[in-house]
């Protein structure tokens, strides 16, 4: 009786062996599920109103630049400036030894006195002829004489006139002064150097670096283009005296003051094939020098039918040419060749390529192919992104008593 009874007991594992086998064969022949659309981030591009600009190289240079040259010859008896300080209009800077033209000046005066007293002994004489003649005591001819002598003192009073005026401005001609107010550079004569007129001898110079222009190189094709929407009313330009500039210095930095636009050069450099933009910023403080590389954004005017797309909804294909992946209606992936017209802070400005309302993808690209179906979930602001995340938890410290983490291979194992 015991060894019938126990047999049933041998053959119950056997069974349930058997039922589990059928239900893993049943399970593996069942078709698996469909997979889901991949889900992507897309923006919704619009047109609208974007300023139009455009960045420039250049150089700076100054708003008023003297050269002091010598205007007289003599020995340079005294330097009135400190290299590299700032010099008033009208300041004297050299002192050219006046001893000499001094000397001219008194002779031109003394010459002037000889000929006032010449003209006051030939005018009395005409003056006697006068009554003279009329009365046949003399000639005509001698009347005529002592008038025309007469003319010849007073040419000879007026040349004595200018030649003190002449020695006047040759005297102070002496003393070098400042023509503008400004920065005066190092001197290029010392004490008793002797400089000449002829020769317009370099003494110094002088430069106004408040305000200072701004010269930048700009391509002609640009200027051209720029026209070009202006005429067909595409582009309002703000005008060349509201035309705000920004100015970028060598570091990078950005110069605090707003410079404004001043004019375009219309002659075409046939080297470089590239005109002249100057603008004029003002410098208080003298940061800006003359020479100074920079880099300087003009705000030429305002496009009302522009369409922005986020910078990382943008790519280049092999042949350089942008794409975009675009969503349609029918939740398929298209690419769309763009044109770019620039930048406008971190979102391209696409000319051509896109439509009002089109859905570009700018997160899930690697996911997704041209043809694709996709789940469209629109891109939040990247503020709002941080906000809805979950915090992160901070893991504990291990200790020397607490328990060794499982390896990765052991928790797939589990798993």
């Amino acid at each position: 009786m015991n060894s019938q009874r126990a047999r049933p007991a041998r053959g119950l594992p056997a069974a349930v062996l058997l039922a589990v086998t059928l239900g893993a064969c049943t399970s593996a022949k069942t078709p698996a599920s469909a997979p889901s659309a991949p889900q992507v981030s897309v923006v919704t591009v619009h047109r609208g109103s974007v300023p139009v600009t455009t960045e420039l190289p250049g150089r700076t240079s100054a708003y008023l630049v003297a050269q002091v040259r010598a205007r007289v010859d003599g020995i340079v008896l005294k330097r009135d400036f400190i290299e590299g300080s700032e010099v008033r209009a009208g300041q004297r800077l050299y002192q050219i030894d006046p001893a000499p033209y001094q000397a001219s000046l008194n002779s031109a005066i003394a010459s002037l006195q000889k000929a006032q007293a010449n003209l006051a002994s030939m005018t009395a004489q005409a003056g006697r002829y006068k009554v003279l003649v009329a009365a046949n005591a003399v000639s005509q001819q001698d009347y005529d004489n002592a008038v025309s002598s007469q003319g010849q003192a007073a040419a000879d009073v007026a040349t004595g006139q200018a030649s003190i005026t002449t020695a006047q401005i040759n005297l102070g001609y002496t003393s070098v002064l400042s023509p503008i107010t400004g920065r005066i550079g190092p001197s290029q004569v010392t004490q008793g150097a002797y400089v000449q007129a002829s020769a317009a001898t370099l003494m110094a110079t002088v430069q106004q670096i408040d305000p200072i222009y701004v010269d930048l190189t700009q391509a002609s094709v640009e200027g051209l283009q720029l026209r070009r929407d202006v005429a067909t009313g595409r582009l309002k330009l703000n005008g060349p005296n509201q035309a705000k500039v920004t100015l970028f210095l060598e570091d990078g930095t950005q110069y605090p003051a707003t410079g404004s636009l001043q004019f375009t050069d219309i002659t075409v450099d046939q080297g470089t094939g590239s005109v002249t933009v100057r603008a004029i910023f003002p410098n208080p403080r003298s940061v800006l020098l003359p020479g100074m590389f920079v880099r300087a954004r003009i705000e030429e005017g305002v496009d009302d039918n522009a369409i922005l797309v986020p910078q990382v909804g943008v790519t280049h294909d092999p042949a350089g040419q942008a794409t975009a992946l675009v969503v349609g209606s029918d939740n398929k992936v298209t690419v769309h060749t763009l044109q770019l017209r620039g930048t406008s802070g971190n979102q391209w400005i696409v000319e051509h390529g896109l439509e009002d309302g089109d859905r570009v993808i700018v997160a899930g690209v690697q996911k997704v192919q041209p043809g694709a179906v996709v789940q469209a979930v629109e891109s939040q602001p990247a503020g709002a992104a941080a906000t809805s995340s979950a915090p992160v938890t901070a893991e504990p410290v291990p200790t020397a008593d607490s328990p060794k983490p499982a390896s990765r291979a052991t928790i797939a194992r589990v798993k």
